[in-house]
């Protein structure tokens, strides 16, 4: 009788066990592939970023053309973008998982964008620069990808929320804690300081 009663604690044991360890796989497994797909939805976001990144040069050199164009508005260029590069690789290699390293990189990308905006609206004024085809495709090709890093970055978004409510849930998040920085929650992109206003950019 003892030993039945032994045997089926040790049964009891085991099955719990078991039923643990399936939880805690299938919960890192889930964890993992959420991850992931914000992993692959932050390349995407910083694709649009660095296509962003290479037309400002040659925006830049076409605006320089234009006689008398307003060389502060053109420094506020340049120097942004030079922040932007500043974010070092090392810092976007885990960014999604730093919250600091996430706010300074949106803050570099909200000052080129910030300093775009202004060379349009200088750019305004400038009849002959509007009317050189060179200028107006590269108006066309920015305008595009400002267009692109606004749906990558909500798409991000999404993707970040799945993840955060996923892993903040009980129990997840009690196994999620086992596993350390690996499943950090993840920032989120937020609105430009005064996007409630309408921009005056024409494109």
């Amino acid at each position: 009788m003892a030993n039945k009663i032994i045997l089926g604690v040790v049964g009891g044991i085991a099955l719990i066990a078991i039923v643990l360890g399936f939880t805690v796989v299938g919960t890192y497994n889930g964890l993992v592939g959420l991850d992931q797909a914000a992993e692959a939805q932050w390349g995407q976001v910083e694709n649009t970023y660095q296509r962003r990144a290479d037309l400002v040069p040659n925006l830049v050199a076409t605006v320089k053309g234009s006689a008398n164009f307003e060389q502060q508005t053109l420094t506020a260029v340049t120097e942004a973008r030079a922040k932007v590069g500043q974010v070092s690789a090392g810092a976007l290699e885990n960014i999604t998982r730093d919250p600091q390293a996430f706010a300074r990189f949106q803050q570099a990308q909200d000052g080129l964008s910030s300093a775009l905006s202004r060379l349009m609206v200088v750019a305004e004024r400038y009849p002959e620069l509007k009317a050189t085809a060179g200028f107006r495709d590269l108006q066309a090709q920015l305008e595009g990808t400002e267009n692109r890093i606004t749906v990558e970055r909500m798409r991000f978004n999404e993707a970040a929320q799945a993840f955060n409510t996923r892993r903040e849930s009980f129990p997840t998040i009690v196994i999620a804690g086992f596993f350390g920085e690996r499943f950090r929650v993840k920032p989120y992109f937020k609105a430009q300081t005064g996007a409630e206003k309408a921009p005056e950019v024409k494109f």
